[in-house]
């Protein structure tokens, strides 16, 4: 890889800031799912195992108020830490002053201190001033000042400019990428801008709108590009075809009508569909091939569309899939989001790299995550880097 990881750094007795990706659910205080914290440990651990005093900071949802900042502390966030590394964590409730500055002083090699949220910075006195999210210069700088080097593990904000990765970055000699960084720009960077072919990707979700900038990028580097969803209907009517009640997007119909053109046999749609009368799971639905019926509305594609999915997919070298093909939270509109999970679990010989909420939550409930190549922590970021967006977080990082 091109970029500085951290496995360059020689952190031994180095104060090591890390940006990490923390936002985690949290409801009165208790974490519901702990994958990002979980996904962080191996650069942590690279550092204090390695003689680092390793100083955490992440957002944690957003802060827009003074009655925001209590329940988005990262308390629970450093005592999970503490619990998985099996080793106290220092936390400090605070983002920056005289309190902080002595717990960073008092750290011993192989240490961990986690820091209050970085997006309190956001509300100050009762005001929103986005210090943290605005990328605050003085907050940036200040940051820096707290450590010797500065390791970025934070893919789901690299697309994001702030004070706690950009900010900080800006003022350090050296930025390097954590372990988790690094395979999100080894894996998504690599199936953008250096595929093994056949390349397909698979493409989801309600709006055609979210994804042109994707479908514009891969046209020009896919063999085959899949789409379900929403957003399969506005190609459908951009086609002439009957849609029903089903979702669409009047406003796109002539830039779908563009992709179509422009894309020839390289975009594939669902030949077949699940309708229903209503927005329902608990209402009678039926498969129809073509177009849709008046009075109904298309919510997952049908049986023959998975078959002829898995027939493109099962020759692919590198797969790529953003987006559920179904309305996935209703169970009876769900099957062909798992049926695609499934089958990427089967292909031996392909990289397969899946991003967005959905279609990871489908391959975990499924089981084949670990059969996957790689499964992406960012969703806005990964959908940014497939455009071929350049990332501020990534970009911010020092070359080799």
């Amino acid at each position: 890889m091109a970029k500085l990881t951290v496995s360059d750094l020689d952190v031994k007795g180095k104060k090591v800031l890390m940006r990490v990706d923390f936002n985690v659910p949290i409801k009165d205080g208790v974490i519901g799912n702990d994958n990002r914290i979980v996904a962080a440990l191996p650069t942590i651990k690279y550092v204090i195992e390695n003689g680092g005093k390793a100083i955490l900071l992440s957002h944690l949802g957003r802060v827009k108020k003074e009655e925001d900042k209590p329940g988005l502390s990262m308390r629970p966030v450093a005592e999970r830490l503490s619990n998985l590394l099996n080793k106290p964590v220092t936390f400090v409730p605070t983002t920056e002053g005289k309190q902080l500055e002595d717990a960073i002083d008092g750290l011993n090699d192989g240490d961990v201190l986690v820091m209050e949220n970085t997006r309190y910075e956001d509300v100050k006195d009762g005001e929103y001033v986005k210090r943290e999210s605005g990328n605050d210069p003085e907050l940036g700088k200040y940051w820096a000042s707290l450590g010797d080097v500065f390791v970025n593990d934070a893919f789901g904000t690299a697309h994001r400019s702030h004070a706690s990765n950009v900010g900080i970055a800006s003022n350090m000699a050296q930025t390097a990428a954590g372990f988790l960084m690094e395979k999100e720009i080894t894996f998504i960077g690599g199936a953008v801008d250096n595929p093994e072919h056949p390349f397909v990707a698979i493409l989801g979700g309600a709006k055609v709108s979210d994804k042109i900038g994707v479908i514009d990028n891969l046209l020009a580097k896919a063999d085959k590009i899949l789409i379900g969803g929403g957003m399969t209907y506005t190609f459908y009517a951009a086609k002439g075809m009957k849609i029903g009640n089903s979702l669409v997007e009047s406003d796109k119909i002539d830039l779908a009508k563009e992709i179509l053109d422009k894309a020839g046999d390289k975009l594939v749609l669902p030949v077949d569909s699940i309708v229903a009368e209503k927005f329902d799971n608990d209402v009678a639905h039926k498969t129809v091939e073509g177009d849709i019926p008046d009075g109904y509305m298309a919510l997952d594609i049908g049986p023959k569309s998975v078959a002829e999915f898995e027939d493109v997919l099962k020759d692919a070298k590198t797969v790529v899939w953003n987006g559920p093909m179904g309305v996935f939270e209703m169970s009876n509109y769900a099957e062909g989001t798992l049926e695609i999970g499934k089958f990427l679990g089967t292909l031996k010989d392909a990289k397969t790299i899946v991003g967005g909420g959905d279609s990871t939550a489908a391959v975990q409930q499924l089981g084949v995550a670990d059969q996957l190549s790689h499964i992406s922590t960012g969703g806005g970021a990964s959908l940014e880097y497939l455009e071929g967006k350049t990332l501020p977080g990534i970009a911010a990082i020092s070359d080799k």
